[in-house]
């Protein structure tokens, strides 16, 4: 059960990656959207390091 949590976490890392990519590829990136998806980010990176 551990690692399905891992995998999932860790696809929702990649995702964020690639919205954090998409954001910065606009105009004019929206910096609190980018604040926001970077602290989801550390978040979830935080969460596979206590593992």
């Amino acid at each position: 059960m551990e690692n399905a949590h891992e995998t999932a976490l860790a696809a929702k890392h990649a995702g964020l990656d690639k919205k954090i990519e998409a954001e910065l590829q606009r105009p004019s990136p929206d910096q609190i959207r980018l604040a926001d998806l970077k602290k989801q980010k550390l978040r979830i990176k935080e969460q596979l390091g206590a593992h």
